[in-house]
């Protein structure tokens, strides 16, 4: 919320944290799956045993959200994912044999893939999820045997000193601690010589994080969203392209980054889909600012983006529906910074709704005759975190789905390919770079160290590498091209 006092973190303070839980580390050697899942069940612990508190300290964040929203998308996904790495980890530390290319193996070499923990990993989150979006990597993270230093957002002030406090109670800080900050805090931390740094946010903002980690060489997973566009088939059924998109387009008022962006319909059913929206968005929110399960925009800052957006895209001519059920005034007392859904239909290229990621239940809509212009609308922009396409064309489908480059795809439905934990998630592009959740997220915290183990026959000398050469190695050299 707006108003609350905020703090950074020096510089040198974060490089203690580091530096403390790297010599920890390296003191430790091999992580073992049981001390592993002790972290883990330490971290779920931490998230259980003051689900309550974090429930109102994020309504009191965001101005107002419901415990229903909190429960369903923070504390059961993050608890879901922690979970499953306890369940998982012991198979997802061993190691994997690997095929030698001919003669080695039946001379006696052996090759293997080991899982080995990168070390000190920096976490930097965002407002939207406040405990979804640090326990679930951290699931993986802690998994994979590493240590790790979160900078969970300033946005979230109350959630964010909490976590803090919460997480001290659980862990020692060479195992994970928690650094509070602004702009400033963001700077110092990604400017660290981690083993590996993880940010989801903007992709302006994921451009300066990886800037900065360049200049030690630390690898990154960024998680950057982008507009996600809906692809409404001919053959969908409309009542549940309607159901589905409004159900996640108003979830967290739409402060998703797999949030349905913007959708794509065949001109002739556009009225038809808007009559349809209006009156299932009427029926779930009847009325929007008295209503607790209707959630806040984080800020007054980003409210007023979003109604820029609004008042854009009328002066560019476009046709605004403003959906207001119980005709409130949201321009009066509206100190949880609430904003009324919206239908921008016949949106143009130059409105800032369609070149920026909305990130608020504002839905533009677009309007198309053949699948193949919407193909190369999508291709002509930056690629997607996800692409939803709708319908029972299993043709269109593969065209759709082959023809364009996302993230990720849901089909017939919207943000749920996020959701399972042994799907990949993350971006690609402008949307981002690398992946997590389940064992996907637990390679991409692990370094795969190749181990090869020869003979005491001489490998050189069996290939006649050792010189001088002769023709042993011609023979051999030829063999291989054949």
């Amino acid at each position: 919320m707006d108003g609350m006092q905020r703090i950074e973190t020096p510089a040198e303070v974060i490089a203690g944290k580091l530096n403390k839980q790297r010599q920890a580390y390296l003191a430790e050697g091999f992580v073992t799956a049981e001390v592993r899942k002790d972290r883990l069940r330490r971290a779920l612990a931490a998230l259980l045993d003051h689900k309550d508190d974090f429930i109102r300290l994020i309504s009191e964040d965001f101005g107002n959200r419901s415990a229903e929203t909190t429960l369903f998308a923070d504390v059961v996904a993050s608890a879901g994912a922690l979970k499953d790495a306890i369940k998982h980890v012991d198979k997802w530390m061993k190691p994997s044999k690997r095929s030698l290319m001919f003669p080695l193996g039946l001379l006696g070499a052996r090759a293997e893939v080991v899982p080995q923990p990168k070390g000190v990993i920096g976490l930097i989150t965002p407002w939207n999820f406040p405990l979804t979006m640090v326990f679930v990597p951290l699931a993986q993270m802690l998994a994979a045997g590493n240590r790790v230093v979160i900078k969970p957002s300033e946005h979230t002030p109350r959630t964010s000193a909490f976590l803090a406090e919460v997480v001290a109670e659980h862990f020692d800080e060479s195992e994970v601690t928690v650094v509070q900050g602004a702009v400033e805090t963001s700077q110092a931390f990604s400017a660290q010589p981690w083993d590996h740094l993880m940010f989801t946010g903007a992709p302006v903002v994921g451009k300066l994080i990886m800037r900065a980690a360049s200049e030690n060489l630390t690898p990154v997973t960024l998680e950057l969203g982008g507009k996600s566009p809906v692809v409404v088939g001919k053959s969908a059924d409309l009542d549940a392209v309607v159901e589905r998109v409004a159900t996640i387009k108003h979830l967290n008022a739409g402060q998703i980054c797999l949030a349905p962006d913007y959708l794509n319909i065949d001109a002739g059913r556009k009225d038809e889909f808007v009559k349809r929206y209006t009156k299932k968005v009427e029926s779930m929110y009847p009325t929007m600012l008295a209503n607790d399960q209707y959630t806040s925009i984080i800020s007054a800052r980003h409210r007023e983006r979003l109604e820029g957006y609004i008042k854009d895209a009328e002066e560019k001519g476009a046709d605004v529906r403003i959906i207001n059920p119980g005709s409130e005034d949201f321009g009066g007392q509206n100190q949880a910074n609430k904003l009324p859904s919206a239908l921008i239909l016949n949106p143009t290229d130059d409105m800032k709704v369609m070149q920026e990621e909305i990130f608020g239940p504002i839905l533009p809509v677009r309007t198309y005759d053949r699948t193949k212009e919407v193909i190369d609308y999508v291709n002509g922009r930056p690629r997607p975190l996800a692409l939803y396409y709708f319908g029972q064309d299993k043709a269109e489908e593969r065209e759709v789905l082959t023809r364009t480059t996302s993230g990720g795809v849901t089909v017939n439905d919207v943000l749920w390919h996020g959701a399972h934990e042994n799907l990949p998630f993350g971006g690609v592009g402008n949307s981002g770079m690398g992946h997590y959740h389940g064992y996907d997220g637990f390679l991409e915290f692990s370094h795969q160290k190749s181990v090869l183990r020869h003979p005491k026959l001489s490998i050189g000398n069996l290939l006649g590498i050792v010189p001088p050469y002769t023709d042993k190695l011609r023979k051999n050299v030829e063999r291989q091209l054949k």
